[in-house]
């Protein structure tokens, strides 16, 4: 390894692909690498990938980031990825059938099955327990396939699996555990209320959970897989955390008050806090962060990225022209559009049913139309998230945006004039999860990692408050129609939006 360079790789395993980044520790990125996988629909609300695609991509990001910069100024590698993703591995970390994503909606019965065993444990966890949770998916994977949780002996998240690939050894760290749906917030351990309703539910089939370890520790690359890669023999990997944790990370989202809201198939929305505050509402999960003084208020737009994604398929235009075409429309001439297409939602309108809807929709109505009131609602729905944070902690900071879904500066400045947030925001840097993790590894390693020069060129943009009264319109139209579709999650909505 060269003396005078020492180099920091982040993976981030996404829901459609996998990025890496090669930083510098003055946080200069100077290697970038994207390989993506497919998503396997079988039946209705499934949502499922092959782990050989995430390891095929694994290699090729790899072998491309290797020619981009030597490896052998490579010091460490630092994971992230989506969760609540399940894999059920063997003893040598095999995975024994494809990976849930946490996109899957077919467990909301078993989820139902461990609230009547186990009451609400949010108090307990800091989570909200669904369907989309991997003790859930777990209960109902023995009734489809119990040959299959019968062969498995681990139950592990979507990084947990990639952590083991790469050194041999399962460990989950604590924003990944919380995916579990069982990860206790005060003493880190397992719960066991949680664990004997599953073992119960799978007749003492189930599988093991892996140990929980904080997100900077490390572990060598296995020799055989280094020699492989053509990777230096000791490299070593930093465990990590999951997406929504690392890119808070990567964005530097360190301070109480700041929010990390990363906008991809999902939108995540992350508030620092100095302490896990527990709403009384439950309208948002608290998720322990990489660094153990700060945690996160989180909540989850499920639809965003992905909605615009299949109306684009629909229409036959590229992403990018739908957004162009819907900003040249009125924003309150457009059909109102509630963007829960999942179904469900995981924002502050906590509902699992909740479902799509649009009104007003009308002859004289394109495509473009529709697409400027799918925008609206994810923006009143992020506006909705943000007023929370800002009401829990007192202190409302910037708004840091990353993710494809705020590539463009028009969407951001919408934020910015949805939300009354000031909102930071780059044209330069969409892949900050990627970053947080090698952030991680760095400071897994002991070194001090700058942010880099895509800070420096970031753009400050304030709230438009002659655009208030038009939000305020926007968004009461919009909780009207919520009203009559799902009556009990607009009593929360009008509870944080008057």
């Amino acid at each position: 390894m060269s003396d005078d360079r020492s180099v920091y790789v982040g993976l981030d395993l996404g829901t459609s692909g996998l990025k890496a980044v090669a930083c510098t520790t003055d946080g200069d990125v100077v290697a970038r690498a994207a390989a993506g996988y497919p998503t396997q629909r079988p039946e209705a609300g499934a949502a499922e990938q092959e782990t050989a695609d995430w390891l095929a991509a694994m290699r090729d990001v790899l072998s491309d980031l290797a020619a981009q910069e030597d490896p052998t100024t490579w010091r460490c590698l630092g994971l992230s990825a989506m969760i609540p993703t399940m894999v059920t591995a063997d003893d040598w970390g095999y995975a024994t059938g494809p990976a849930v994503t946490w996109e899957d909606a077919r467990s909301e019965s078993e989820a139902e099955e461990f609230h009547l065993r186990v009451g609400d444990l949010y108090a307990v966890t800091g989570q909200r327990l669904d369907g989309r949770y991997l003790m859930p998916m777990l209960a109902r994977l023995g009734r489809v396939d119990a040959e299959r949780v019968g062969g498995s002996t681990w139950l592990l998240g979507a990084k947990d699996f990639l952590h083991w690939w790469l050194t041999g050894e399962p460990a989950t760290d604590p924003s990944t555990a919380a995916g579990f749906g069982a990860h206790e917030l005060v003493t880190g351990s397992w719960n066991e209320s949680m664990s004997q309703a599953l073992s119960s539910l799978l007749m003492g089939l189930a599988p093991r959970l892996p140990p929980v370890r904080p997100s900077v520790s490390r572990t060598t690359l296995r020799p055989e897989l280094a020699a492989e890669l053509g990777l230096p023999v000791g490299l070593e990997v930093c465990l990590g955390a999951a997406d929504s944790v690392a890119g808070a990370e990567g964005m530097g989202v360190l301070d109480p008050g700041t929010v990390a809201y990363v906008a991809g198939t999902s939108t995540v929305i992350l508030g620092a806090s100095d302490r896990p505050r527990l709403d009384p509402r439950r309208r948002y999960l608290v998720t322990p962060m990489a660094r153990p003084d700060i945690w996160g208020l989180e909540m989850d737009l499920l639809t965003t990225g992905a909605a615009l994604h299949w109306l684009a398929g629909l229409s036959g235009s590229s992403e990018g022209e739908l957004v162009e075409a819907a900003y040249g429309r009125d924003a309150l001439s457009a059909p109102t559009f509630l963007p829960f297409l999942s179904p469900g939602e995981q924002g502050a309108l906590w509902d699992p049913h909740v479902s799509g809807t649009v009104l007003g929709l009308t002859l004289g109505h394109d495509v473009a139309d529709v697409a400027r009131g799918l925008i609206t609602g994810v923006l009143v729905e992020s506006r909705r998230c943000l007023a929370v944070l800002a009401e829990t902690t007192a202190t409302p900071g910037p708004v840091h945006v990353s993710g494809g879904g705020m590539a463009s500066r028009g969407m951001a400045q919408e934020l910015a004039d949805a939300s009354g947030r000031t909102v930071v925001w780059s044209a330069e840097t969409h892949d900050h999860s990627a970053l947080g993790a090698a952030r991680l590894a760095a400071a897994s390693c002991g070194a001090t990692f700058g942010v880099g020069g895509s800070r420096g060129r970031s753009v400050t943009l304030v709230p438009d408050t002659s655009a208030a009264e038009r939000w305020a319109a926007l968004s009461r139209r919009h909780d009207s129609l919520l009203a009559s579709v799902a009556p009990d999650a607009v009593v929360v909505a009008r509870a944080v939006d008057t």
